[in-house]
């Protein structure tokens, strides 16, 4: 090769390389790489604050380890391992935090008093005694428990039988062992032949409750086909039978019927005998696909990821253990073993507006032709509203940047579990402006205030359902509760003709999406302008005039019910008397007994009904949070059905009550097990007892009803599923609140909309010409 050529080659090298290293060099230390974006806490961080409250914090890992160990040490070397439980054991169900009284922990948050003993609450199973029974138990005080108090007759007026306890994981695996081991050998050739069963391929699904009368513990039990990765809810093969193991020895529990395609039979030898014979009619069932209809894999490849929603400026908000605080609100977070998410203590700029936002009842009823579904009425707080709060995916369940909260829970055996990423915290931008005006008269301008929320969020899987419960906390002071419905339908195998489709509508080959309702009760203990001052009574219906109550000295919370509406009446127009016009007029009542509260479910609900305190805001008004019921028109089990009464509270779309410690549950878990009779049901707690100047509770029901259809194959979208309710201030500020939010955007006729120190939201493409602070993916509940 010439040496020329050779030369200038290298020179084009050299002077390559020299270019490579700049662009390197420069792009390193210059502004073409793009800063990482303010630190988000993406988990919860430890309680560092000793001498703060922790009067609503779960109980802690250690206290649950502490209280099992002294409950093992008093209760006697007779206790079995809940995990291992028989029937006839001695077993801790559950241990929990035991609620302090309102009062005592008034006198702490509130004036400074010692704060009450921080104490547990322990159920224990004792099948061991010659009469079992289920006990509660408080132990105390924590972490360093010393006594235990048996509280069993004050809570229930009377011992717990031993039929109303609610079902262990223990109990549900005796029984299928019972049915694989004892009952399902007795038609070895009809169920292969029918169902391709081998052993594995079948699965049951329960009704509840567990008979027709108190002390009955006999199940409905329906089987389905089983195959990993596909929903065994819509796959029904149409056999059931009904399972007594009401004795406390399983070798002499047994199956009292089976139902088959329409027919009754004594027990499966029966139906194998006539299957032989050739006497039986059948439908073949095939085992479902693991890519069919009911399977969540994707249908399709990989493709562009939904919007990303990240916080360039960094977190508005803090997580302490079970306490939030944003620059609006601070409250602390629990969640009850059974009832699952509520929230206490919840203040707006340092003023509490809720001592007690709670669940407290998740129920549902179904109705189809086989006696599994029509027997069919779950109540979930009995299975664990919050046990089987599973972790929450990041990116789907919960926004990418969310502070994932970790669970420690005792139920159902004698370790603590953990629930990983059971409770995420996030802020939401809802794609909605709060408030917003284009003013384009006399003058011109623009103001407005993106819409955002800060979230508290669990998931609750109870078999096929998941309710997705949210609090949200809104910056005018507004606060949402609110649940969607997800997850596979409930199904029933389609074997009759146009009658069955009385009960829903065919979903898939012989399969019947099953008709059922959705009920949902919370519980609001609002604390309205706190602050106490002397006011008197009036009469008890008597009509506001938007003045000050009249005095009278009461002490305590001062809380009153009041009901807004308009009515249309005719006027002479005084500029014009022979016309006349209808004008719309306020009518105002303040509702002064309980009965007056309760408002049933078909009953048209004041357009305004609000909870007034005995402070006046700058313009003389009464200073009130209104509630809302987010929910369609709901249907109740009918009043003279014997299990209504445990479901009472189902009657009412609203009700206000005085608070008492008492009447604390709605609901309760062993209802589930005995529902006919009740130890207290709701409906007691209305009286007609007065609602003037009390402390007071709103109970809220939000429910819906739900045909299943086509398009909930595989799984029900939460698109429409949706209720809840809206505590919203009423002359509870002299202004709305979020006038004060930094976030807030005014500009001009004639400025510069474009320029930050205008307009905000001009910042945007440099604050966030950051790279997101996120995590890596994980996922640990499995």
């Amino acid at each position: 090769m010439n040496l020329k050529v050779v030369l200038v080659l290298l020179a084009l090298s050299l002077i390559t390389i020299f270019a490579l290293a700049y662009v390197l060099l420069t792009s390193q230390g210059g502004s073409s790489q793009p800063p990482r974006c303010p630190s988000v806490s993406h988990s919860a961080q430890p309680w560092t604050h000793a001498g703060q409250s922790q009067l609503f914090a779960d109980l802690s890992q250690e206290e649950l380890t502490a209280v099992m160990s002294f409950l093992t040490q008093q209760l006697g070397p007779g206790l079995v391992d809940a995990a291992q439980a028989r029937p006839s054991d001695n077993c801790i169900f559950s241990v929990e935090l035991q609620l302090p009284p309102k009062a005592a922990a008034l006198a702490h948050l509130d004036r400074g008093h010692p704060p009450p003993p921080r104490e547990a609450l322990a159920i224990v199973f004792f099948g061991g005694q010659a009469q079992p029974n289920v006990s509660e138990l408080v132990v105390g005080p924590l972490p360093h428990p010393s006594y235990i108090r048996d509280v069993t007759l004050e809570r229930h007026g009377g011992p717990l039988p031993y039929h109303r306890r609610p079902m262990m994981g223990t109990e549900f695996a005796q029984m299928w062992k019972h049915l694989k081991e004892v009952e399902l050998p007795k038609a070895p050739v009809f169920l292969a032949s029918v169902f391709n069963y081998n052993g594995s391929t079948l699965a049951p699904l329960q009704a509840t409750p567990s008979g027709l009368r108190s002390g009955d513990r006999t199940t409905w039990i329906a089987l389905h086909h089983n195959v990993s990765g596909v929903g065994i809810f819509l796959h029904p093969v149409g056999l059931e039978l009904l399972l007594d193991h009401g004795a406390l020895d399983p070798a002499r529990w047994a199956v009292q019927q089976v139902f088959y395609l329409g027919r009754y039979y004594t027990d499966l030898a029966q139906l194998e005998w006539e299957f032989q014979a050739g006497r039986l009619h059948v439908l073949r069932v095939p085992l479902p696909l693991p890519h069919g209809a009911s399977s969540l894999r994707p249908r399709s490849s990989p493709g562009p990821l939904p919007p990303l929603q990240f916080s360039p400026q960094g977190s508005q908000y803090s997580v302490r253990g079970n306490l939030v605080v944003s620059s609006l609100w601070a409250f602390t977070f629990g969640h009850g073993v059974f009832t699952g998410m509520r929230i206490f203590d919840v203040r707006f700029k340092g003023e509490r507006v809720a001592y007690e936002v709670s669940v407290q009842e998740c129920l549902s009823i179904y109705g189809a032709d086989s006696p599994k579904t029509m027997m069919t009425r779950y109540l979930d707080s009995s299975y664990g509203l919050g046990r089987h709060s599973r972790g929450l995916v990041r990116g789907v369940d919960c926004p990418y940047q969310s502070t994932m909260v970790d669970i420690h829970i005792l139920v159902g055996k004698g370790t603590v579990q953990l629930l990983p990423g059971a409770v995420c915290v996030f802020e939401e931008a809802q794609g909605l402006p709060l408030r917003r005006h284009h003013n384009h008269l006399q003058s011109h301008f623009y103001g407005g205030l993106a819409g955002s929320a800060l979230v508290v969020r669990s998931v609750s899987s109870v078999g096929n359902y998941d309710y997705i419960w949210d609090f949200v906390l809104h910056p005018n002071g507004a606060l949402e509760g609110r649940v969607h419905a997800t997850g596979f339908v409930n199904t029933a195998f389609l074997s009759g003709g146009e009658e069955s489709l009385l009960f829903g509508n065919r979903v898939g080959e012989r399969v019947l999406g099953t008709v059922h309702t959705h009920a949902f009760h919370f519980k609001l203990d609002l604390d309205v302008a706190g602050q106490c001052r002397d006011i008197r009574r009036d009469e008890e219906t008597a009509h506001w005039r938007g003045t000050p109550f009249p005095p009278l000295i009461l002490a305590g919370l001062k809380n009153w019910v009041v009901a807004e509406d308009v009515v249309f009446k005719p006027v002479a127009a005084p500029w014009s008397p022979e016309h006349q016009l209808q004008r719309p007029q306020l009518t105002r009542q303040v509702l002064g007994r309980e009965d007056l509260t309760a408002f049933s479910l078909g009953t048209p609900l004041p357009r305004y009904l609000y909870l007034a305190g005995n402070q006046t805001n700058a313009w003389g008004h009464q200073r009130g949070y209104r509630i809302q019921v987010h929910s369609p028109l709901g249907i109740h089990m009918p009043l003279e059905s014997n299990m209504e009464r445990a479901l009472s509270w189902g009657r009412y779309q609203l009700v206000v009550t005085r608070r008492k410690e008492k009447e604390s549950q709605s609901s309760s878990i062993y209802y589930q097990n005995d529902i006919w009779t009740p130890t207290i049901a709701f409906a007691d707690f209305i009286n007609n007892e007065t609602l003037l100047g009390e402390d007071l509770v709103a109970w809220v029901t939000a429910s819906f009803l739900h045909i299943p259809h086509a398009e909930d194959i595989p799984n029900t979208v939460t698109l429409g599923n949706r209720v809840g309710f809206l505590l919203r201030p009423y002359n509870f500020f002299d202004e709305d609140p979020s006038i004060f939010s930094p976030g807030s955007v005014y500009f001009e006729k004639g400025q510069d909309a474009g320029l930050c120190s205008v307009n905000p939201v001009a910042c945007i493409p440099h604050l966030a010409a950051c790279i997101p602070d996120l995590p890596p993916f994980s996922y640990q509940d499995f």
